[in-house]
């Protein structure tokens, strides 16, 4: 230890370094990560100099810590007195209530917990001694000692942390905001499915109707002579066929309304409201090059590893600051002097950072970490560029292929059918050449809502991948 008893040189010294090592004066400098010099090879790291991070919650007087999550049983029946479930209501219930959310909140607030930690100085140190030969001595005056000592690290390192933490907490943020999409685009999905299984049930509700008709006109034919047993026992089959669907269909939409249940963190087993009749297509769908853009500007994923390129600038600024020395500073009052003008007594003492090539090292690895961080960022850039391009062609398609079903091919085969069934009745045709004119027809609207499935799928698929919602 350099003892600096009134020395001015020891003064001025201890007043620099605990000038030196204080944080930004103000919130937002502490809230700033340091800026990243755009990469020319990724045009969405231009987008990154403004900073996106919010201060965490938990650093505000009395206020609560991260977003508030509607706990699993904030409600018996969170669905009682809705008559027809929607995308929105079902959306807005898994949101507030599924665990995976909860899980991805816990994390935020965690990291978001980090800051002030990294940024606080290390505990002071209180030193004691004594000279046990001064106990009861008539020679010598009683001897102790006592020290006060802080660390404190090189002026930029506790605020290099800081923005480090609070980078790598505004990424968690972002991960959460990731993980909504995924919830939003899985409940859709989902809905969906159970929308279809109720419609393809519709279906088959009227194929029996119209198979029973079938059957009743093959009897009274077969009473009065016009046709043969053959086709009582055709529709019989076929009757047997939709039955044997049905079943399926049945089985299918308990597992989907189980799928349901499981996104909302609801037993698997609960009654839930029924699907709308139809659903609305988007009437305009944005150009490709518009959606792009969305996606480059708020897909939560390509923000996060942005976030995660500040947090590695700033290991790299520690890195470089760590050829620097930190300091101990002391204070302390030392009776085993016999001149008094010596017992108070100032001091520091210090790293001395002489083995360089470990440090050249971290400044390395650190520069390496930013290299991936930035080629990571350029993958998933051009990653995000071919998935929204891809969702977009899917849905186009599937708009085309519901429109020219809903406004051809549907109506063609009915008028076929109808034609069919006045021909049998009028004994123009067989029995068979009927039947299979309604299969064709019910064949025919189960193709069509699994088109509009097809459809909403890609909808929600293209959702996710810009972002948000395409209407905004």
């Amino acid at each position: 230890m350099t003892t600096c008893a009134r020395s001015p040189l020891g003064w001025f010294i201890l007043c620099w370094a605990a000038a030196g090592c204080a944080l930004p004066r103000s919130a937002e400098q502490a809230r700033s990560p340091t800026a990243i010099p755009p990469n020319k090879s990724s045009p969405y790291l231009a987008q990154l100099g403004k900073p996106t991070l919010l201060q965490p919650a938990s650093f505000q007087a009395g206020a609560e810590t991260g977003p508030h999550v509607t706990g699993p049983h904030a409600s018996d029946d969170p669905l009682a007195g809705i008559k027809e479930l929607s995308v929105d209501v079902l959306v807005e219930q898994v949101l507030a209530r599924n665990p995976s959310l909860a899980q991805m909140v816990a994390a935020w607030q965690a990291a978001s917990a980090r800051y002030p930690q990294v940024t606080s100085l290390e505990d002071p140190m209180l030193t004691g001694k004594l000279g046990p030969g001064s106990f009861g001595s008539n020679n010598v005056d009683f001897a102790y000692m006592v020290e006060v000592s802080q660390k404190l690290p090189f002026p930029g390192k506790r605020a290099l942390r800081g923005q480090n933490a609070l980078a790598e907490a505004g990424a968690a943020e972002l991960d959460v905001a990731d993980m909504r999409l995924q919830l939003i685009e899985s409940a859709k999905i989902a809905f969906i499915e159970y929308f279809l299984v109720h419609r393809a049930l519709e279906v088959d509700t009227e194929s029996l109707k119209l198979l029973q008709r079938a059957h009743q006109d093959a009897s009274s034919g077969y009473k009065t002579g016009k046709v043969d047993q053959q086709d009582i026992l055709q529709a019989d089959v076929e009757i047997g066929r939709e039955q044997e669907r049905r079943l399926a269909l049945e089985e299918t939409r308990q597992i989907a309304r189980a799928r349901l249940n499981t996104l909302m963190h609801l037993p698997a087993d609960s009654l839930l409201p029924p699907p709308p009749k139809e659903l609305a297509l988007l009437e305009i769908l944005p150009e490709a090059q518009e959606l792009r853009a969305r996606a480059l500007a708020r897909r939560p994923d390509l923000l996060a590893l942005g976030g995660r390129i500040k947090a590695d600038q700033a290991a790299l600024g520690l890195a470089e600051k760590d050829f620097y020395p930190d300091v101990e500073v002391m204070a302390g009052y030392d009776a085993f002097w016999t001149e008094k003008e010596l017992r108070a007594q100032v001091g520091l003492r210090m790293n001395l950072p002489v083995y360089r090539e470990r440090r050249r090292a971290a400044i390395a690895e650190a520069q390496a970490k930013i290299a991936q961080r930035r080629a990571e960022l350029d993958r998933q850039t051009d990653q995000v560029n071919f998935q929204v391009q891809e969702a977009y062609e899917k849905v186009r398609k599937s708009e085309k292929a519901v429109r020219l079903y809903k406004e051809t091919i549907l109506k063609a085969a009915e008028q076929n059918a109808g034609a069919a069934r006045s021909a049998y009745v009028a004994g123009k045709i067989p029995a068979l050449s009927r039947i299979e004119a309604e299969r064709n027809v019910v064949s025919l609207r189960d193709r069509y809502y699994e088109t509009v499935a097809d459809y909403f799928r890609r909808r929600a698929t293209l959702e996710r991948v810009i972002g948000g919602p395409l209407e905004h």
